[in-house]
């Protein structure tokens, strides 16, 4: 018999993206007062049991290049930077901070870096930095948001914009101390276009080869990925085998935060488009040409949508059908795999519920309280039984010389 370990389950903390619920503060009540929304999604993060939020930032409706009718989600403001950020902001949201003991894991300004529009690009790139330095403020360690892609250029050319236009972002990240954390879904909807894939991060190899330009630069150690399995499913992919490439790759340092959502796909719609496939008659664009009604403009999110429906952690059924063949997340070998593949410093990688379910997208408070509490509790339920098999079977039975059981998920055969 080898040494005795003890059993030491190690936990992931549970948070919440502040999106869930735009309206939680009204904007009658929050534009004169713009931290007011922050102090109420504080205490409405506490009463459901979240550990922390991912605070999200946009362009105000009132600045926005996209009207606010084009998008698939409302616009998600909660940090309202139309006023610079500044200590005596940041003193107030810190104090609620304390108060509430929820704490805040990165900033969220998910939006286009590479738009082909450069005075739109510039108006981007200028908020982002209004971002990050809210981050500092508030003490946190990383924005969070996309790549995006020049919609005038190839992919192969867009490497290139982004050499040019996104390594000084992370610059500016890397002279404040902070990680771009980038979100990998491809955002098909972002354009009435032919165009899928939107957003230059979208997989494991294109954050390779993203990474290997950032290296180049020296901000290597600022390009990290927060990874979504909800868009893996999307692509067809499964997050063992990512997370398997990743660590045969060497990177398997990449990912330091990840959104809890998953993705429920419609065997019909798959049969109708595939996967990734090109969707026609959407409603975005009229006689031939793209509407110039910005409700019409949603319907290029149909490109997504007539294959899938997001998944609020905990509201899709048990499938261990869908699991095999990919078709919803399997929430356990995700959380499992994470710590069997991955570099991650467990304790501090938040797992950040996103709410983007539509029939339970529910804009009144006290009604989607119960909603987000049981989706927390499911992730953190989740997290714990993958902890407590992590612990058991990689540290207490190893350490015994004690073999597991089984057979198991493989990467590249699910």
């Amino acid at each position: 018999m080898g040494d005795v370990t003890p059993f030491e389950p190690v936990h992931m903390p549970v948070g919440i993206l502040t999106a869930a619920l735009q309206e939680l503060t009204p904007r009658e009540r929050r534009d004169p007062d713009p931290d007011l929304a922050v102090e109420e999604w504080l205490a409405y993060a506490a009463e459901m049991g979240a550990d922390c939020i991912q605070l999200s930032t946009a362009l105000h409706p009132s600045v926005a290049d996209v009207p606010a009718e084009a998008l698939l989600d409302p616009v998600a403001n909660t940090l309202d930077l139309r006023d610079p950020f500044d200590e005596a902001r940041a003193r107030r949201v810190l104090a609620a901070v304390d108060g509430t003991g929820v704490t805040i894991a990165d900033v969220g300004y998910f939006d286009d870096m590479l738009h082909a529009d450069p005075a739109v690009r510039r108006k981007k790139h200028d908020f982002m930095l209004r971002a990050m330095d809210a981050a500092v403020l508030l003490g946190v360690p990383a924005v969070c948001g996309f790549v995006g892609r020049n919609q005038s250029l190839s992919m192969e050319q867009n490497l290139a914009d982004f050499e040019a236009s996104f390594v000084p972002l992370l610059a500016e990240a890397k002279a404040r101390g902070l990680e771009y954390r980038v979100e990998q879904c491809p955002m098909p909807g972002w354009t009435p276009g032919d165009n899928v894939h939107n957003n230059l991060a979208y997989t494991p190899a294109t954050w390779i080869a993203l990474h290997r330009i950032c290296e180049k630069h020296g901000v290597g150690d600022q390009f990290r990925v927060h990874y979504d399995p909800s868009h893996s499913i999307l692509m067809g992919q499964d997050t063992r085998s990512m997370f398997q490439y990743l660590r045969d790759e060497g990177y398997g340092f990449l990912i330091t935060g990840m959104h809890v959502k998953g993705q429920v796909i419609d065997p019909v719609g798959l049969a109708a488009w595939g996967y990734g496939g090109q969707t026609i008659q959407r409603g975005d664009w009229v006689d031939g040409e793209v509407s110039s009604d910005p409700a019409d403009l949603g319907n290029a999110w149909k490109k997504q949508t007539v294959l899938c429906e997001h998944e609020l952690p905990g509201t899709a059924r048990h499938d261990p059908l869908a699991y095999l063949q990919n078709r919803t997340v399997d929430w356990l070998d995700h959380q499992l795999a994470a710590r069997e593949l991955l570099d991650i410093d467990v304790a501090n990688l938040p797992l950040i519920v996103e709410h983007e379910y539509p029939p339970a997208r529910v804009q009144d408070r006290d009604a989607l309280l119960p909603i987000l509490a049981g989706s927390l509790a499911f992730t953190r339920h989740i997290d714990r039984a993958a902890a407590a098999m992590y612990a058991l079977q990689h540290e207490v039975l190893a350490a015994q010389g004690i073999p597991v059981q089984g057979v198991g998920r493989e990467a590249y055969r699910s």
